[in-house]
């Protein structure tokens, strides 16, 4: 791997065993893609936070500097860690104080975040806490080179900001926060960002349920390549992109998408296709809409609904303005729990705007900083759960053994008051 003067200097130690150890692990991480050099990136999203019983050991040992060296470097030496080099975040972690006594999620735990937000964000990581760090601030521009996390953020990243980031981990967040570096390989590159896969909605594409359901589909069809998507496309919104792109994640692998004259790369079909041939498409019509709808609901038997989970990717204020238009001046079921997961930041305005104090009327929780499937917790002696949230019910019932079913916001807010499951697929 060719190296600048100043990334030698780096890995040499000019800038402390801290910064060497980045270096180092950035060169070996490089080559192993088969990367020639590293790029400059000053936007960074990644995870340190975060509590587990493998960080609290580490901690236990020598602090969350030998937890960020071992975990986040690959390094076992003791180090000191700096501020970070250039502007980093952290993204969703696990449960904060306002969840604190809604489930078996520890109290021990919780103290081990804030013990960890107190020591990253003196060292400059803004503790942004969200999986949508695009909704609170951290808004890089086009062609951008980011290193960031978390599936639906990086392909939200790259496709509807048009910012270049790979599904980054843990250790290459870390390393590329303290050296502003990260190896110039995958969607950094141009030419591997246009799109090589065409699929096509042949029945029209217009609700949130509508987007989620067809991002699925295109997940499943296309796995970790890169689609562009054309047919009966209504105009979508943020939470529209947001719910599409985090369901081709989460079915397949997708990391950068393009929609015709929606989003930045794709002015048209041929641009998103950089002039090549463009391949025949896989149709999405309504026996695929069907399918979809039942894999999404064929972990749900008991129509007996105890948990509503909303927010996921986490919710936009104009969502939970509408989670709170839905229940004002109602009551959910007793026994039934209506969790709605969002940013902290927009928490607080939600708070401002009376949409907090009309879910918590009405017996739900807007909650901060984490979700169910990050924290490994929901509600005790949950047993059926139901979302408006493809992702959530693809993961959620293997990680904490529970049934699911998929439906519409409404769907799922009158499940919250009825505790009974009445979805059914709209025609």
């Amino acid at each position: 791997m060719h190296l600048t003067d100043e990334e030698k200097r780096m890995r040499d130690g000019a800038e402390g065993d801290a910064v060497a150890a980045a270096m180092d692990l950035l060169i070996r991480y490089g080559e192993a893609l088969g990367a020639e050099r590293l790029c400059d990136t000053r936007n960074v999203a990644g995870t340190m936070t975060q509590p587990s019983p493998a960080k609290a050991k580490l901690v236990e040992e020598g602090g969350w500097a030998k937890a960020f060296a071992v975990i986040n470097l690959d390094c076992d030496d003791d180090i000191d860690v700096p501020r970070m080099r250039v502007p980093t975040c952290q993204l969703q972690h696990g449960f904060s104080d306002d969840a604190a006594g809604l489930s078996k999620y520890s109290v021990a735990n919780i103290e081990l975040q804030g013990s960890a937000e107190s020591y990253f964000s003196e060292r400059g990581v803004n503790i942004l806490a969200t999986c949508t760090p695009y909704q609170v601030g951290n808004l890089p521009v086009r062609n951008e080179h980011c290193a960031w996390m978390e599936s639906s953020a990086v392909v939200y990243c790259n496709s509807v900001l048009g910012a270049r980031t790979n599904c980054e981990g843990a250790a290459s967040t870390g390393a590329a926060g303290l050296t502003g570096k990260i190896p110039y390989w995958g969607n950094h590159v141009p030419e591997n960002r246009y799109a090589n896969r065409l699929v096509r909605a042949d029945v029209p594409v217009e609700s949130f349920q509508d987007w989620g359901m067809f991002g699925y589909f295109v997940g499943e069809q296309v796995e970790e390549e890169r689609p562009a998507v054309i047919g009966a496309l209504a105009q979508p919104d943020l939470a529209n992109l947001k719910h599409f792109g985090a369901a081709t994640a989460t079915s397949g692998g997708v990391e950068i998408y393009h929609i015709p004259g929606i989003t930045p790369e794709a002015p048209s079909l041929v641009a998103a296709f950089g002039g090549r041939e463009i391949p025949d498409a896989a149709t999405y019509g309504p026996a695929e809409r069907r399918a979809v709808y039942e894999t999404l609901n064929s972990q749900g038997d008991s129509d007996d609904v105890d948990f509503i989970l909303l927010g996921c990717p986490h919710a936009s204020l104009d969502q939970i303005a509408e989670i709170a238009r839905l229940l004002d001046g109602k009551r959910l079921r007793d026994g039934t729990e209506l969790w709605v997961m969002t940013p902290r930041a927009l928490r607080i305005m939600a708070d401002r705007n009376g949409y907090t104090a009309a879910i918590e009327r009405a017996g739900g929780k807007l909650l901060t900083d984490s979700c169910p499937a990050m924290s490994k917790a929901a509600p005790d002696g949950v047993r059926v759960f139901a979302t408006d949230s493809a992702k959530q019910a693809h993961y959620l019932p293997a990680i904490l053994g529970i049934e699911a079913w998929f439906g519409t916001l409404e769907e799922c807010v009158s499940a919250a008051l009825t505790g009974k499951w009445r979805g059914e697929l709209a025609a």
